[in-house]
């Protein structure tokens, strides 16, 4: 099992979700929302086997993207092979800062084009000028986290070769069955996007992707073991492409 997007350090005791995610054996993806939120995280994440911890310049904390954190993301990028998360959110609670989220993503991408990362990606509501901006730095492949967008710019994504992650509340939901059923299944990867998610009024944990095989075990007709095994080849070869 993998958790590609994952907030490790936003639970309320990191270090104990961290540690049992180790000893469950899931590789996880944990992402941060800031570079000095990175560097927090850093030390206390080196004993860890299956955990990967990834820089990110979150694109609703744009009041925070100082030259200084800039010049972090720069330093961290070098010694990371995980990017996340990053992006744009062009939704009501990021409409306002447009030109500023566009401006930090350029520099994730800038830097992107001359190596490559495992990228984890927020499109909220600008699914389209993610997309856009990732083609002309010509970047990837990247996992589009939790998308939610229009099925037309869905199979633009998959034509330009990059994934989806999915997760327990895109399982729960119309909007995101529906985008599920039109993922192709060698482009679909798994996620928790904890602690944002909850299950039965808890957050949810790495090991809960096990829900989301479930379901594909229902809507496939396989069996679980069969999903699991198609889910981790798509692992290793979007890591192959990712980071040749």
């Amino acid at each position: 099992m993998y958790d590609t997007h994952c907030h490790l350090d936003l639970y309320k005791d990191p270090l104990a979700v961290a540690t049992a995610t180790e000893r469950s054996g899931v590789f996880t993806i944990a992402v941060t929302n800031l570079p000095s939120a990175y560097y927090a995280a850093e030390p206390h994440m080196r004993r860890f086997r299956y955990l990967k911890l990834a820089v990110g310049l979150h694109p609703l904390l744009t009041g925070h993207h100082t030259l200084e954190e800039k010049q972090l993301f720069k330093k961290a990028f070098s010694e990371t092979d995980y990017i996340g998360e990053v992006g744009l959110d062009f939704s009501r609670e990021g409409a306002d800062t447009k030109e500023p989220q566009i401006a930090s993503f350029r520099l994730v991408l800038d830097l992107l084009r001359r190596h490559h990362k495992v990228v984890t990606v927020h499109s909220r509501h600008a699914e389209s000028t993610v997309l856009e901006s990732i083609t002309e730095f010509d970047v990837g492949p990247v996992i589009f986290h939790w998308y939610s967008g229009s099925l037309t710019v869905l199979d633009q994504i998959v034509e330009k070769g990059h994934y989806f992650s999915i997760n327990s509340a895109m399982v729960s939901s119309k909007n995101g069955q529906r985008i599920i059923n039109r993922v192709p299944r060698k482009h679909m990867l798994t996620e928790t996007d904890g602690p944002f998610i909850t299950i039965d009024k808890r957050p949810a944990v790495p090991t809960d992707v096990h829900l989301v095989h479930e379901y594909l075990s229902l809507c496939w007709q396989e069996p679980t073991s069969s999903i699991v095994n198609q889910l981790e080849q798509n692992l290793t070869e979007f890591i192959s492409h990712a980071v040749p």
